[in-house]
């Protein structure tokens, strides 16, 4: 954990801004771009953390003030113990905690499932594709973004402007899951033939669940409803 400008040494208006990415050379650069946003009006105070623990440890910290924006990657390393798997748990931690606080989610995924699932559970003030990033990018993201716009880069926008409004698309692990569990394979026992982790295979059963609008939530139910439409 570490904390940039903790104290206002001026008039200029102060955001607070929480970066969590496992890669240190990434936060340096949204750090550059952030504090070279308007610097005649804004000053930034910068915390940032490397993997969900350190996250979670800042967000629920008594000294750490309310943050303004977070940037959170959406892959890092788990806080099994608090069940913060993904940066989508710290943004729905942060939903709770801080209700104000303008969430970005960056990421690397590009399957149509996934990108609908962060849109419809999280609604992020951004939603960035790590390869759309540049540095004129992350300053246009966060200008729209501090005017109190949402911001979906590129390809966040070619995804879901290519498909249409009823389309449902799923990846290859989440067909995988499916085919094991209407062949009666339990979740608990997957992991033995997909390359995923229980609690991964959990979620992606929820978020098939949810995009098929599955309110009873039985995994019967999910394998009726794909087959019905054809996903597996």
């Amino acid at each position: 954990m570490i904390f940039d400008n903790p104290k206002s040494t001026s008039n200029l208006i102060r955001r607070n801004v929480l970066i969590v990415d496992d890669h240190p050379f990434i936060i340096e650069g949204y750090k550059n771009a952030i504090t070279r946003y308007n610097p005649k009006e804004y000053e930034f105070a910068i915390s940032q953390a490397h993997d969900c623990r350190s996250a979670y440890d800042l967000i629920e910290s008594p000294n750490v003030p309310l943050f303004d924006i977070a940037f959170l990657d959406i892959s890092m390393p788990a806080y099994e113990e608090k069940e913060i798997f993904s940066g989508e748990d710290l943004a729905k931690l942060l939903m709770k905690k801080i209700p104000g606080c303008r969430i970005v989610l960056l990421t690397m995924y590009t399957e149509l499932l996934k990108i609908k699932t962060i849109i419809r559970t999280i609604q992020p003030n951004g939603l960035i594709i790590k390869n759309d990033l540049t540095f004129d990018e992350l300053l246009f993201a966060l200008d729209q973004i501090m005017k109190n716009e949402k911001y979906y880069s590129q390809s966040v926008i070619k995804m879901l402007n290519q498909t249409t409004h009823n389309a449902i698309e799923i990846d290859e692990f989440d067909k995988q899951i499916l085919v094991h569990l209407s062949n009666g394979t339990e979740s608990d026992a997957m992991p033995k033939y997909i390359p995923i982790s229980f609690s991964a295979i959990e979620k992606r059963k929820k978020s098939m669940k949810e995009l098929l609008k599955i309110k009873s939530g039985s995994d019967e139910d999910l394998i009726k409803e794909a087959k019905s439409k054809g996903l597996f």
